[in-house]
């Protein structure tokens, strides 16, 4: 008996949705918070409880924020993709013959003969007609549907495990080290973020690392210098 030869192929398009929030939530907690915090501990005032405080209020503020405009964001796109499929679905049920020269068209277009293309199309109307126009019409499908609940939580669960990093930092830090060691292991932070992100995406790894780094070493040391010139909890 021959054995059946399995096909297997590691994608990661269906990583898109939970990865963009993940890797924005995390970058966001890190470097938001360690920037507050970088900016309080310029100010030659700032007490260690100033510095701790301003870092608890940017995670709990950052990670409800982070989920509030994911969840809009999000259920914006999802009401549009509903309503899409709304009018699809009228459409099927008013003019099927002219769905189906839709689809048919779809697939001359991208390389088919027409007699295929038309049987095909049938085949696939036959099967679930609302799916296949839904896929090919409007390119929505299953992996890349919105899903606002999920966006919502993973932003502000990555969020806030970027923003314990920097407190923790400062936590562990003399009060005349607070800002070099937030600095340096949020850098550290970002980095390893950058890394894992282009990994996980299949994208350059260096050029992760190198985007994120620079962005957050700028984000910080502009808010250290405005808390050094106002002396105030930048």
């Amino acid at each position: 008996m021959i054995p059946r030869f399995r096909h297997r192929e590691q994608h990661r398009l269906q990583r898109i949705g939970w990865l963009r929030a993940a890797v924005l939530g995390a970058n966001d907690g890190i470097l938001s918070t360690a920037s507050l915090m970088v900016g309080v501990a310029s100010a030659a005032q700032a007490s260690r409880s100033d510095i701790m405080i301003a870092g608890v209020a940017g995670l709990v503020a950052g990670a409800m924020s982070m989920a509030a405009g994911e969840y809009v964001s999000v259920s914006s796109q999802a009401d549009s993709e509903a309503a899409e499929l709304d009018l699809e679905q009228r459409e099927l049920r008013d003019d099927p013959t002219g769905e189906h020269k839709e689809l048919a068209e779809i697939y001359v277009q991208r390389g088919l003969d027409r007699a295929l293309a038309r049987t095909v199309a049938e085949q696939l109307m036959a099967h679930d007609a609302l799916e296949a126009h839904a896929r090919d019409e409007l390119g929505l499908s299953v992996t890349t549907a919105a899903r606002p609940w999920q966006a919502a939580g993973a932003s502000a669960l990555s969020f806030s495990c970027g923003a314990i990093l920097p407190i923790a930092a400062a936590a562990l830090a003399s009060r005349e080290q607070v800002a070099p060691v937030t600095f340096a292991v949020s850098l550290l932070a970002l980095a390893l973020l950058g890394t894992a992100s282009a990994f996980m995406g299949g994208g350059n790894i260096l050029r992760g690392i190198a985007r994120v780094v620079f962005w957050g070493a700028l984000a910080m040391a502009v808010t250290s210098v405005v808390g050094h010139v106002f002396n105030v909890a930048a």
